[in-house]
């Protein structure tokens, strides 16, 4: 049985991943896997997740620097693709960089669907908050765009929010095939349907009843666990 974690957090001079061992109840200490990630007061990214393919992608936020965002130098504003390892993952569509995607201001949830396609949360500014289907070596626009634009190089969302109905954090794709995405300023849980990577209307749950939500994630019988997250902002 596997009883490595991975985890994504804020150190004193960057954001990281690291990976921990479990033995005996007992965890190793953290060993840096992918470090340099930029940080700040906010927009740190942090979401994590091993897709269908094996490989650990790693949301990251702009950090306060829009610009990072269009640097492919730079870790920040992105979705990376790395091994176990750290080193990037086969198949980048940028060479030797661990950069899947780009262009983003700050990615809060990853989910694939059955098909294998990635579908990732995002944070808008003032204006418009995204649920984006992630291309490899796609452009997402930020900060020269926000939301739809319908500019050619930049690859709009499939659906947005205006900031106060989302600010999503957290989705998952549920055994009925639909998007399932937490809101933390908007206090719901989106539900998207999804088929063939198209989605449907959006439709608003669970609209205030339980304060601003985290996360949501599939439990084993086929119901959905939802975090709150009601103590401020952290």
């Amino acid at each position: 049985q596997d009883r490595t974690v991975f985890l994504y957090l804020t150190a004193s001079s960057d954001n990281r991943v690291v990976r921990l061992t479990f033995d005996g109840g007992r965890a190793s200490v953290p060993e840096p896997v992918l470090t340099g990630i930029p940080k700040a007061g906010n927009h740190n990214g942090g979401r994590i997740a091993f897709g269908p393919d094996g490989y650990l992608y790693v949301a990251t936020g702009d950090a306060g620097n829009g610009a990072a965002s269009q640097d492919r130098g730079s870790l920040g504003g992105k979705i990376l693709r790395i091994t176990r390892d750290g080193r990037p993952a086969p198949g980048s569509p940028f060479g030797s960089s661990p950069v899947w995607s780009y262009g983003h201001r700050n990615v809060q949830g990853l989910a694939w669907d059955r098909a294998g396609r990635l579908f990732a949360s995002e944070f808008g500014q003032n204006t418009w908050d995204e649920l984006n289907l992630i291309t490899p070596g796609g452009n997402y626009g930020w900060p020269t765009v926000e939301g739809r634009a319908g500019r050619s190089g930049f690859i709009d969302p499939l659906r947005q929010w205006h900031t106060d109905e989302a600010s999503p954090s957290g989705i998952a794709i549920a055994s009925d095939g639909a998007v399932y995405m937490a809101a933390l300023r908007g206090e719901s849980l989106w539900r998207i349907p999804l088929r063939d990577g198209v989605t449907g209307e959006p439709r608003r749950l669970l609209n205030g009843d339980y304060g601003r939500l985290r996360d949501v994630v599939p439990a084993p019988d086929g119901r959905l666990w939802v975090v709150t997250n009601n103590t401020a902002r952290g």
